[in-house]
Formats: structure tokens, sequence, C-alpha cells
């Protein structure tokens, strides 16, 4: 078996219920209690798996979402920026409908290809691509094989599988559904990624998987 990634996203937040941006410390809210049960759901089911680590963004409602896991299995989290959210710069705690208005010249280039055009004074597409990369190097040298958790955030995870499948990342946003604590697998194999699952939710319970979120 080759190395297994477990890429997951956190839980619900109250801007993941609503769809506004939020990306940089200053802007961290933590998990709802659904979202609690949806990192909870997570580790009950996976956590007789054998894990080699967990790497996790160091935002709070990523910690929180590796949490459970790191509990039962007495593994620590090992927190790495290069797997935050995009930097939404003046976009931060705003939802779109806010911000088409007051930014609309910025906004539609920003949709249009976010690999290159950046929120005001926040992050492009190529820059997450490049910090996500260090960190997937660094988990490639480490390990061989097993099985790795990273727990982080939807445009980021959605980035590392473009930047993984050979996507333009500029297409990131189109490509991909990736509810709240939505699992993909890649397994690292001689050939290239293996794409086990995308954006799987079968951890979840109905109720869980029927809230709203974005």
């Amino acid at each position: 078996m080759g190395l297994k990634l477990y890429f997951l996203r956190h839980g619900q937040t109250a801007y993941s219920a609503t769809g506004g941006y939020c990306g940089t410390p200053e802007n961290d809210p933590g998990l709802t209690p659904q979202g609690i049960e949806m990192a909870e759901a997570f580790a009950e089911v996976y956590c007789h798996l054998p894990w080699q680590a967990i790497y996790t963004s160091p935002l709070q409602r990523a910690v929180q979402t590796a949490k459970p896991l790191s509990d039962r299995l007495n593994l620590p989290m090992e927190l790495r920026h290069g797997l935050k959210e995009v930097a939404y710069g003046e976009w931060e705690g705003m939802h779109p409908n806010e911000i088409y208005p007051k930014f609309t010249d910025s906004y539609v280039r920003w949709l249009t290809d976010p690999a290159w055009n950046a929120p005001p004074k926040g992050e492009r597409g190529i820059d997450i691509a490049r910090r996500c990369s260090q960190v997937l190097e660094e988990i490639e040298d480490r390990f061989s094989s097993g099985n790795v958790l990273l727990v982080s955030h939807k445009a980021t995870i959605r980035i590392m599988l473009c930047d993984l499948m050979g996507i333009d990342i500029g297409r990131y946003r189109d490509r991909f559904m990736l509810p709240v604590a939505a699992l993909s697998i890649v397994e690292l194999c001689d050939r290239g990624p293996f794409f086990h699952v995308i954006g799987d939710r079968a951890h979840l319970s109905p109720y869980l998987r029927s809230l709203p979120n974005t």
C-alpha cells in the first residue's frame, strides 16, 4: 500500500452555514455544536485505522475538528500554516452579496481566475498552492506508506486536489463540491496520485448531512 492522504474539511461554523468568508487568525470562528458533532462522528468511524500522523491548519475550526481523533489515539496534532484557509483580505467577514456591490471589478476578476487574482490584500490561488505543496512534500519525505490526516479548509483542500490531479488551480471553485466535514482520500502510488474518494460524508448522520453549508 502506498501513502494515503485523508483530506478532511473542518466541521460546521457560523460562516459555513451562511456563506461568509473567513480565512485569517483575526477572523477565526470555532465550530458550532453541530460542527463538534461532525468532528466526533469522523473520529468514531475512522479511529480504527492505523494513523501515522495528524496535520492540521492552525485555525481554531480545523484544530477543533482534528481534536476528537487526536484525543482518542493520543496522537498529537501537527499544526502547519501551509494548510490555512485563503486570506480574504478586505473581504474577511463579508458575504458575497455584500462584496459584489462594493468590490465589483476585483470580485469579478477573482471569480474568473482566482489562481492569479486575489481579494484586495488577500491571497492568490497560486500562493496557497505553494504553501500547501511544502506541507505535502514534508509528509512524502517523512512517510512512504500508511495513513495521514490533513484537516484544512474548503478552498485550500480543493486547490490541493486540483494540483494533485493536474487541473488548473484557477478552476478549483468549479470542479469539486466540498461540504463541511467532507473527506477526500488520495493514495500516492508509483504511477501518481490515485483518488479513492472525493467529498465523502458517509461518516455523518443524515441529520448532520442535511444541515445548510457552503
